[in-house]
């Protein structure tokens, strides 16, 4: 059970004169996790200025959502801005290049995008495109990867940086790039890596250009601290090291060895861990290039974070630096121990990929329904003749209630809905008069949350009373597929109504997806006093009604599953156009899986099922169960369900 402290306060929406576009600002915390590109516009609606730029293009996102109705194009669906992509590149870059030059630091950026963070085509080649001014380079961490990474990154003058533990065939991919004239790094994760490569390299006859990992002693805060320390799963010991140095020496191979590298973990949300581990490292590559190793690059790994719940602060789901907080600590603290250490400063190399891609992505969807506890309201509880006394108290009850008597009333009405579930198993309560009962209790529940909702003492039970009574709205989309570090590992990912900004949301709400499992829902969002286990929503009245998932981009575009057999969303990209009446053009539409692609993935035969129902319609037509002209139907309504998209129509 979660603490007191976890439970929502109310929200109390009522308070609020006349509801504007800052209010919702304010309970969506768009400001503070926007980052400048997401805004509410004056109609309402939500909008995007992908480039950050005074007076540059503003797309508002229900224009889109238009759009992509008049072309026919079904939700849910992953809406990229790639230019949101290509402003976060460009930033990094200036960042850094503007602090090296304002350290006076003598090395130059050469950052790298792990392809592990977002592995789609379309997202690695704008990537790339956008780092090239920048040398900026990829870093791959599986065979897959390094073979999209070679085929992508063709920049002579940028790096490709190889992670993650290695065979024979990944090695000689590399040396292959390495034969090709590109700047391809091997990280050496494990020992035998490293006489692997040289064996290879000989055999092959083209030198390697090698990296060592060590296991830095500083750890990591957040939800990724073990990937840092001494038992973390990458790594080589100080020991290790030294060994890897003096056998590189002994074979005249000391020269091969150009990078340092370290990682901490992924979302690191404070600061002062990433001064520790700058500092330790710096000081482990000076004490290298005084044994002989002649460094040119100083790698830090990735692990900066975004601002997911918008507290700016060291949780999990946020982080309390800014980019260029980061970019300055790097910089200034290796050139310090540099200097300290009478050593050359070497280029430095970063592996950020979550903070180039979170906010480029986003995945709108439509509510198409609501599940309400007190959906029986309507039910008749009027008095019956030898009624129960149980239903006749809990009638009294709703007669008594008031301001300042509503704790008392929900305790006894708690105490009567106890006894009448034991008297209905006794057969002394009817099945009319438990659900008169039930009927009553749950309006009663309905006032005592309004009263609390006004009272800034209401108790914890009462909060959570308010939290298992909030309307249950279904999206259509899956959470495994759309967002599965909200499933896995208690993300908070920005959710919130994509239009009706400028109106009051009505109803407090969690959302649940299609799929059938318990799991399957959303129930921690963002507030401006914390995480809050419900979100406010507008009543749903009969109009197409969106949601966005927000920040999407980093992980959740590769991590979705097939629960359910719920498949790839559709893709929309956007680009923006100062030239267009809407700032924006779709530029390309990628489709989401059909039922058919999904279930081949799972060895069944489509082609085989089509014909399996369409025999079985055919022997009840032969049997006069199914008329003719109906069985050709039911058959292509079958064939045409296999070649439909894999979520709802509404």
């Amino acid at each position: 059970m979660k603490t007191p402290q976890q439970f929502t306060r109310f929200h109390n929406l009522d308070a609020v004169k006349e509801w504007t576009t800052k209010d919702s600002d304010e309970i969506y915390q768009i400001s503070r996790w926007g980052e400048g590109y997401f805004t509410v516009g004056e109609k309402g609606d939500m909008c995007v200025s992908p480039t950050r730029a005074q007076g540059g293009p503003v797309i508002n996102m229900m224009e889109v959502v238009e759009e992509m109705k008049n072309k026919n194009i079904p939700f849910p669906c992953v809406i990229r801005f790639h230019d949101i992509l290509r402003s976060q590149v460009v930033n990094l870059n200036k960042t850094f290049r503007s602090v090296i030059e304002e350290a006076r630091f003598n090395g130059s950026y050469f950052g790298v995008y792990p392809i592990k963070v977002n592995q789609m085509r379309e997202v690695v080649e704008e990537i790339v495109d956008a780092g090239s001014p920048y040398n900026y380079g990829l870093e791959a961490g599986s065979k897959p990867e390094l073979i999209a990474a070679l085929a992508m990154n063709t920049n002579q003058n940028s790096l490709t940086v190889v992670n993650g533990y290695k065979d024979k065939d990944l090695l000689r991919l590399a040396l292959l790039g390495n034969q090709l004239g590109r700047k391809v790094i091997v990280v050496v994760e494990k020992y035998s890596e490293l006489t692997d490569l040289m064996a290879l390299s000989l055999e092959i006859g083209v030198e390697p250009v090698i990296g060592l990992r060590a296991k830095i002693a500083t750890k990591s805060s957040g939800k990724w601290a073990s990937s840092g320390g001494d038992y973390a799963k990458f790594g080589l010991t100080i020991t290790e090291i030294l060994q890897a140095v003096k056998y590189l020496r002994s074979i005249d191979k000391l020269h091969c060895l150009k990078l340092f590298h370290f990682h901490i973990g992924s979302q690191i949300p404070d600061l002062r861990t990433i001064k520790d581990s700058i500092s330790e490292g710096a000081r482990i590559y000076a004490k290298l290039f005084k044994e002989g190793a002649k460094l040119e690059f100083f790698d830090v790994g990735g692990g900066v974070g975004v601002d997911y719940d918008g507290t700016r602060s060291n949780s999990p789901s946020s982080i309390n630096y800014t980019t260029r907080d980061y970019v300055a600590d790097v910089v200034y603290i290796l050139k310090q121990v540099c200097d300290l250490e009478d050593v050359p400063h070497p280029n430095i190399v970063s592996e950020s990929g979550r903070a180039i891609t979170a906010h480029h992505s986003c995945v709108v969807t439509n509510v198409f329904g609501a599940l309400e506890i007190s959906a029986t309201s309507n039910f008749n509880t009027d008095k019956a003749v030898n009624e129960n006394i149980l239903v006749s108290n809990m009638r009294e009850l709703t007669n008594d209630i008031g301001p300042k008597n509503y704790q008392d009333v929900y305790n006894d009405a708690t105490k009567l809905k106890e006894e009448s579930v034991a008297a209905f198993k006794f057969g002394i309560l009817s099945l009319d008069e438990r659900a008169k009962l039930e009927t009553l209790y749950w309006k009663l529940c309905t006032k005592i949350v309004e009263y609390a909702s006004l009272d800034e003492y209401a108790s914890d039970e009462i909060l959570l009373l308010k939290n298992s009574m909030a309307s249950q709205y279904m999206c259509n989309f899956s959470i495994f597929q759309s967002a599965p570090d909200t499933w896995a590992i208690g993300q908070i990912l920005p959710v919130m109504p994509i239009h009706k900004l400028n109106e009051r949301p009505t109803e407090i709400c969690t959302l649940v997806d299609i799929t059938c499992d318990s799991d399957g829902k959303l129930d921690t969002f963002l507030s401006p006093d914390g995480p809050t286990n419900t979100l406010p929503m507008h009543k749903l009245n009969g109009d197409d009604y969106y949601i966005g998932l927000f920040m999407t981009g980093a992980y959740q575009d590769i991590m979705g599953d097939n629960h359910n057999c719920f498949g790839r969303l559709n893709e929309v990209h956007i680009f923006a156009d100062d030239d267009d009446p809407t700032d924006f053009y779709i530029e390309e539409v990628i489709y989401g899986n059909r039922s058919e692609q999904v279930l081949a993935t799972l060895q069944y035969n489509p082609e085989t099922m089509a014909q399996i129902m369409k025999a079985s319609i055919d022997t009840q037509v032969k049997r006069g169960k199914i008329r003719p002209r109906e069985g050709v139907d039911l058959t292509d309504f079958y064939e045409s369900c296999l070649k439909s998209y894999t979520y709802l129509k509404k």
